[in-house]
C-alpha cells in the first residue's frame, strides 16, 4: 500500500458469496456506494475498470480477482475495495497479493498499513477457524443446561455489545496518545499499553492476542488510530 502518493487511477473489486446475492445485488450495491463514496475525497481519482466475483471467501482461485491485478499492472492502478474481509480471510492469500506489487486500499481502512493489513487478514483467519466450533460449543451446552435464548438474552448480548464498544473507543483514544514509533508492531504496542497502564476489559494485563481482538474491533467501529 502506498500511504505517500494519492493514487488517481483505480480498479474495483467487489465479491459475493454466492450466486444468489450475485443476482439480487445484495451487498454488491453496498460495496459499490462504498467505493465510490471513497473516491469521492480523492478529486483526480479516475475509476478504470470493476470486477465482480461471485465466489466463497475461503477460495484462492479468483479469476475475476486475476484479471483486476492484471488492469492493475497495465494501468498502473491501485485496486480499491470496499471491506478487507471482500478480499481474503486467508493471510497466505493476502500476502500473496502483496507480493505483487500492486498497491491496494480498503475503503473501511483506507490508512491501513501492510503491518495492519497482515494483522488483520491473521485474525479474520483465525476468527473464521474458530467461529464455527464456539458456536457449536456453545449450543450444547447451552442445551445441556436447558437455557433457551429469549428476548433477556438477547437484550444482555445488545447491553454487551455496546459496552465492548465503548471501551473499544476509550482504549482507541488511549492509543492515538502513543507515539506512532512507539507502536510500530503488535509486540511494541502491547508493551505501551501495559507500560502505561492502560487497563484491559477486566482490569488484567495486555497480551497481543487482547490487542488483535482490540484492533479488529476498533477497525469495524471505523476508528483511526
Amino acid at each position: 500500500m502506498n500511504q505517500h502518493t494519492p493514487a488517481s487511477k483505480f480498479v474495483a473489486y467487489y465479491r459475493v458469496s454466492t450466486t444468489g446475492q450475485g443476482e439480487s445485488g445484495l451487498g454488491l450495491e453496498a460495496q459499490r456506494m462504498a467505493v465510490q463514496a471513497y473516491l469521492a475525497t480523492n478529486p483526480t481519482a479516475e475509476l478504470v475498470a470493476e470486477f465482480t466475483e461471485i465466489e466463497s471467501g475461503k477460495k484462492k482461485n479468483r479469476p475475476e480477482l486475476a484479471e483486476a491485478v492484471k488492469n492493475c499492472k497495465r494501468e498502473k492502478a491501485t485496486l480499491v475495495i470496499a471491506k478487507l474481509d471482500r478480499l481474503a480471510r486467508n493471510v497466505h492469500f493476502v500476502s500473496g497479493l502483496m507480493e505483487t506489487n500492486i498497491n491496494f486500499v480498503a475503503c473501511d481502512n483506507p490508512h491501513a498499513n501492510r503491518l495492519m493489513v497482515h494483522m488483520l487478514a491473521a485474525f479474520a483467519e483465525h476468527e473464521r477457524e474458530m467461529i464455527s466450533q464456539r458456536t457449536k460449543d456453545g449450543l450444547a451446552a447451552a442445551k445441556a443446561r436447558g437455557v433457551e435464548l429469549g428476548r433477556a438474552g438477547k437484550d444482555r448480548a445488545k447491553e454487551n455489545r455496546q459496552a465492548a464498544d465503548d471501551f473499544a473507543k476509550f482504549t482507541a483514544e488511549q492509543i492515538r496518545q502513543i507515539p506512532e514509533d512507539l507502536r510500530t508492531t503488535i509486540t511494541s504496542l502491547t508493551r505501551e499499553l501495559n507500560a502505561r497502564k492502560v487497563p484491559t476489559a477486566r482490569n488484567g494485563v495486555w497480551d497481543r492476542q487482547r490487542v488483535y481482538r482490540l484492533l479488529r474491533r476498533v477497525n469495524e467501529m471505523g476508528e483511526i488510530i
